[in-house]
C-alpha cells in the first residue's frame, strides 16, 4: 500500500459567512468543522496529514485543535498564501516523500471512509482524481448581458467537491510549472478554481471523476451551518 498523505487547506477568510469568526473555526455541536475534516483523516488509513492554515493561526491550531483532539497524524502546520493554489503549494513542499497525495478543504466536514476508499482505489489506477456528484439541476450558461446562452446536458456535469487525489510527482510537478507561469495567466484572466485544472493544464493525465457524497458540502455560509447541524 502506497505512503498517502492529506493536505488539509484552512487558511480561507470565508467571506461569505458574515462572521468574524473564520468558517473552519465555527463550530458544529460544540466542535470547530476544521475538526471533522481532520478526524476523518486521523481515523483513516491515510499516513499523514499536512494542515495548511493562515501564518496567525498556527499556533492556535496546534493548541486548541490538534493537540486538544489529540490528531496525532498531523505531522505539520504550515502557512498557506494568497490564494488557495499558493496554499496548496506550500503543502506541497511540506511534504517529504509520499506516493499519493489528498486535498482537502478543511471547510468540508463530512467526508467519508468510504469517499477516501473509492477515491484512493481510484487514484493507483488513474494517478488523477477528484470526487464528486452529478448535478441535480438544470445548469444554464450565461452570456455577458446575463441571457441563457446555452443549456449543457445534464447527465455529463457534476458538482466537484474534495479530496482531490493525485499521485505526488505528477501534482507537484504541475504545481512547479503552473507558478512559474501564473502572472502570465492571470494577465489573461485564467483562474485556477481547483487542483484538478491545475493537472489538465500542466500534465497529461485525464481526470478521473469519483463519486462522493451529496451530504459532502462545503461549509460557506450560515445556510450551510444549519443543513450541516442537521446532518449530524
Amino acid at each position: 500500500m502506497g505512503k498517502s498523505v492529506a493536505i488539509v487547506l484552512a487558511a480561507g477568510k470565508g467571506s461569505r459567512m458574515k462572521s468574524d469568526i473564520q468558517k473552519q473555526y465555527l463550530l458544529i455541536k460544540d466542535r470547530p468543522v476544521l475538526y471533522y475534516s481532520l478526524k476523518a483523516f486521523e481515523d483513516s488509513f491515510i499516513d499523514e496529514i499536512v494542515l495548511v492554515t493562515g501564518a496567525e493561526e498556527i499556533s492556535y491550531c496546534r493548541d486548541e485543535i490538534v493537540k486538544k483532539y489529540a490528531f496525532t497524524k498531523v505531522t505539520k502546520i504550515v502557512a498557506g498564501g494568497k490564494e488557495r493554489y499558493h496554499s496548496v503549494y506550500a503543502g506541497l513542499q511540506a511534504i517529504e516523500d509520499c506516493d499519493y497525495v489528498f486535498i482537502h478543504d478543511g471547510a468540508r466536514p463530512f467526508v467519508t471512509e468510504q469517499i477516501l476508499t473509492r477515491a484512493y482505489e481510484t487514484v493507483k489506477k488513474e494517478h488523477a482524481c477528484v470526487v464528486g456528484m452529478p448535478v441535480k439541476d438544470t445548469i444554464k450558461l450565461a452570456d455577458e448581458s446575463g441571457y441563457a446562452a446555452d443549456t449543457p446536458r445534464r447527465d455529463l456535469l457534476w458538482i466537484v467537491q474534495t479530496p482531490q487525489v493525485f499521485s505526488f510527482s505528477l501534482i507537484k510537478e504541475a504545481y512547479t510549472v503552473f507558478l512559474k507561469q501564473e502572472q502570465e495567466l492571470r494577465s489573461q484572466g485564467i483562474k485556477m478554481t481547483d487542483d484538478a485544472m491545475v493537472a489538465e493544464m500542466f500534465s497529461d493525465k485525464k481526470i478521473r471523476l469519483v463519486e462522493g457524497s451529496y451530504e459532502n458540502i462545503k461549509i460557506t455560509t450560515p445556510e450551510d451551518l444549519r443543513i450541516a447541524e442537521a446532518l449530524l
